[in-house]
């Protein structure tokens, strides 16, 4: 039984990305999968890394709990919209304060290299845009997905990871958001 993480990154809880996240979860569990889930926007925690990696901020206990599902999990889902060209503010605090080093990863010492502590796990990352993903990667070269994939995943260790880019939101229809639904509910009964 595959143990599936879904990380939850948009603050509205009506928004398409939180029906996405419920579709891949219903699919997972219809093959039999264990699903946790996190939902950063109900999470306590200051988003941001004080002091960097110079002197650490002791965890909250949101953060805490939110690492040791990152432990227990083999696969993670990590969806969430582009604003700007990036994940949302407080997602990216997430980041920032919980896959830190002696967690995630850790720097050598005396090296330009690192040790990555989350090997061994997989992901896919689910966004959304208001573009057509062949704009985003065209004309922008992908950066969001390159940073999410290479720089925070990858760097800890986990992988393959996936992308799936569903666009354009804006102004999209019923049966558009329909199609998208079902196909995210058919990564999560492929446990994938």
């Amino acid at each position: 039984m595959k143990k599936i993480l879904i990380i939850q990154g948009h603050p509205d809880e009506e928004s398409y990305c939180r029906a996405l996240g419920n579709s891949y979860k219903m699919g997972a569990i219809s093959e039999g999968a264990e699903v946790q889930e996190i939902v950063v926007s109900e999470m306590s925690f200051n988003p941001n890394l004080n002091f960097g990696y110079r002197k650490r901020t002791e965890l909250e206990p949101d953060l805490l709990a939110a690492q040791q599902k990152i432990k227990w999990a083999d696969h993670l889902v990590i969806i969430y919209p582009l604003w700007w060209g990036g994940m949302p503010a407080l997602l990216k605090g997430f980041f920032d304060r919980t896959f830190l080093p002696g967690f995630a990863f850790q720097k050598r010492e005396n090296s330009v290299w690192w040790d990555k502590y989350l090997t061994g796990k997989s992901a896919r990352v689910i966004t959304t845009m208001d573009q057509p993903p062949w704009y985003h990667w065209l004309i922008y070269g992908e950066p969001a997905h390159k940073a999410m994939k290479k720089m925070i995943l990858e760097f800890c260790g986990i992988k393959p990871v996936k992308i799936t880019s569903i666009g354009p939101i804006r102004f999209s229809t019923d049966e558009f958001r329909k199609k998208h639904l079902e196909k995210v509910n058919t990564l999560g009964s492929k446990q994938i």
